[in-house]
């Protein structure tokens, strides 16, 4: 079972400046920051995902510059993002539309051959065939076949397998070194299914799983057993956009091959809670929730609350730097935890409250807050961790505030899910 990264341009500063929260003097973006392969001793997963959606074009711009755009297309998928077969031997390189990006055309922006002539220009060793998402899924107990669906979903669902047909006859003057996929759509584990088949008929042995992203761990289960008993046990399965991590027990009862996602790293500044990725003692994943200490005059947040006269801008600087003074005293063992977790708590009833609650709701909501502060701080998880982000930011890496350093989390819980992973892999079903 194989996790690839998909890439949304998650690169960071290796030279960032913590203490003055600064980036280095003179610094280019892709020219000197590092993606995580390159800023860890190791690459954190085993291959890497290129959105056509991501890269974009001129008819469909996406978050490369125009300038990236067309030093990508020039250099290749691996030599632009610095994942040289050479160095990271046996990782994947595969390509797909980004069929999210175009979710509301009427359909796909990218045909057979044009999507061919985008893996070629990459150097991609796989790609996707285009596909249309399909929104709607079948809860148990309804059925509806494809005469009962609307003609949006009817057209998705045609357009999809129509393309595929068309893509992996394309996709043979690439060569043998690259492996086509065809993309699965539907509206049920049984249309899936069926889309499955026909993908097997027209001669795909790796088929992509599209459409999951919102589904329940129990609708994608039955999905995976439906396609099981559709078609050979020998047909590679690839889930896209699988941010379900925890379930991968799931995976490897359906005989997964592979699966991508970003979700260790957008959980790191997305997620309410799970910011902080670790292993507890019996090598299970577990979390922590990072210290929120937004710059008071940067913090969109506090900017508005300053402008509307309910904050002053200058108490709010003093409640900032005692935050960070308290929390980094206490991390180098000259402080005690309570004066930090004080000074933290300070800072954060100042950001949270817009107007003065009663003295009984504003003491439990604090507290409660206090506790899963107390948690983080209190265990040391960064001590334990012997990644590049842990060794060199310390407890810098728990702090919640600024892009760069919330996205060194994100590294973070990369090395930390694809070290899990790889145990997970060697263990006995």
């Amino acid at each position: 079972m194989r996790f690839l990264f998909s890439d949304s341009v998650d690169t960071i500063d290796p030279e960032y400046d913590f203490l003055g929260d600064r980036h280095r003097l003179g610094r280019t973006v892709h020219r000197d920051d590092e993606y995580p392969h390159e800023f860890l001793e190791a690459a954190p997963y085993d291959g890497i995902l290129v959105s056509r959606g991501i890269v974009g074009d001129v008819r469909h711009p996406g978050k490369y510059s125009e300038a990236q755009l067309m030093r990508f297309r020039r250099e290749g998928a691996r030599r632009f993002l610095r994942y040289p077969l050479d160095k990271f031997p046996g990782s994947m390189m595969m390509g797909d539309c980004g069929a999210f990006s175009y979710r509301n055309l009427p359909e796909p922006p990218y045909r057979a051959d044009d999507t061919v002539e985008f893996y070629g220009d990459g150097g991609f060793t796989h790609g996707c065939s285009p596909d249309h998402l399909i929104f709607d899924f079948d809860d148990m107990g309804v059925l509806r076949t494809i005469a009962d669906v609307s003609d949006d979903i009817r057209g998705r669902y045609e357009v999809t397998l129509q393309n595929a047909t068309e893509f992996f006859t394309a996709a043979k003057r690439l060569g043998r070194e690259f492996t086509p996929l065809g993309v699965i759509q539907g509206w049920s584990d049984l249309s899936m299914a069926q889309a499955a088949r026909n993908l097997v008929s027209m001669g795909y042995d790796y088929l992509a799983i599209g459409g999951t992203v919102p589904l329940r761990i129990a609708q994608i289960r039955r999905v995976l057993s439906a396609l099981r008993d559709a078609i050979p046990r020998e047909v590679r399965l690839h889930l896209l956009g699988f941010g379900k991590i925890e379930e991968l027990a799931s995976l490897r009862e359906f005989n997964v091959t592979s699966f991508d996602t970003t979700s260790p790293l957008l959980r790191a500044f997305k997620d309410a809670r799970k910011n902080y990725w670790a292993r507890n003692a019996s090598g299970e994943l577990s979390y922590y929730t990072a210290i929120r200490i937004p710059q008071a005059t940067q913090n969109n947040k506090l900017k508005h609350k300053a402008l509307e006269g309910s904050l002053n801008q200058e108490h709010a600087r003093r409640l900032e730097d005692a935050a960070l003074e308290g929390v980094r005293s206490y991390a180098s063992g000259q402080g005690k935890l309570d004066p930090a977790l004080d000074a933290v708590m300070d800072y954060w009833a100042a950001l949270n409250w817009d107007e003065e609650p009663s003295q009984s709701r504003r003491a439990d909501a604090v507290a409660r807050q206090r506790r899963i502060y107390a948690q983080t701080l209190g265990d040391r998880p960064w001590e334990r961790c012997d990644c590049r982000v842990c060794r060199e930011g310390g407890v810098e890496a728990v702090i919640f505030r600024t892009s760069n350093r919330n996205k060194r989390r994100g590294i973070h819980n990369l090395h930390v899910f694809h070290t899990h992973l790889s145990e997970f892999r060697q263990d006995p079903p």
